[in-house]
């Protein structure tokens, strides 16, 4: 869906007169990381990127594991992929779980110095004998090799994902282990057949999660939202390399 409604923009913004509470999720913290610019002016200006298309396996595959790691949490039982690689842990019991999980709601957190409400939702958490809670996401592709590590320069975004979700779980006051976990669904293309189903390699994959980074990233979120000029963009940043080159095409036409 666009994020333009009949031609008006985006409601929810950064108003710095306002003193209210202003929401900022796991998500455009990433925006931010990317590309200053982009965050203003989605943030400040109220014009979003594109949006990008909804992955609906990857969401299939996010809502059976979710089911089937409730089947564990209810009885209290190890699943079978945490035996397989060794992990003494359990699904968590909380009550929280469910608000934890929603896209709308997330794991919240009220930062007072810069009056930014921090929010994510989380996949799924467990918890060691040590009562230590681990965060866990799940992640689902396709590739010929086997995904036994995180060392792609693109997967240095789930690595700050992880990283948010420890540090607003903390902010709740739980212990939580610097060791998280990506459930990583490998959808599988070397079969015989297709036959109606598709097959996937799950591994699970480690990570030792920094979150000294989040608060610092806070207070300069809060400096970027409080001006009144657009930041520089990141040199890398695809959007406003497009948008440059459309500039220069639309001024050569005229």
């Amino acid at each position: 869906m666009s994020q333009y409604y009949n031609g008006k923009r985006k409601k929810n913004i950064y108003h710095p007169q306002d003193g209210e509470p202003f929401k900022v999720s796991r998500s455009k913290i990433d925006l931010f990381l990317n590309c200053p610019r982009c965050f203003y002016i989605d943030r400040r200006l109220g014009v979003g990127t594109p949006p990008g298309f909804p992955f609906a396996i990857n969401s299939a595959v996010d809502k059976l594991l979710k089911q089937e790691f409730d089947i564990h949490r209810k009885e209290g039982t190890v699943h079978p992929l945490l035996e397989k690689y060794g992990v003494d842990a359990v699904p968590a019991q909380r009550k929280e779980m469910e608000d934890w999980r929603n896209n709308f709601k997330g794991v919240c957190f009220y930062h007072q110095p810069t009056n930014l409400l921090v929010s994510g939702a989380i996949d799924d958490l467990w918890i060691n004998k040590k009562g230590e809670y681990i965060v866990v996401d799940y992640k689902a592709t396709s590739k010929d090799e086997e995904i036994t590590t995180l060392d792609k320069e693109w997967q240095d975004s789930y690595k700050r994902q992880m990283e948010v979700y420890q540090w607003l779980l903390r902010k709740n006051g739980l212990e939580v282990s610097d060791t998280g976990y990506f459930v990583y669904c490998n959808g599988k293309t070397d079969v015989e057949a297709f036959n109606g189903k598709i097959e996937f390699d799950v591994t699970l994959i480690p990570y030792k999660g920094n979150d000294g980074w989040v608060e610092d990233t806070l207070y300069k979120i809060k400096e970027i939202l409080d001006g009144k000029e657009v930041p520089e963009s990141s040199p890398d940043c695809d959007f406003c390399l497009y948008r440059k080159e459309v500039n220069k095409v639309v001024t050569n036409d005229k």
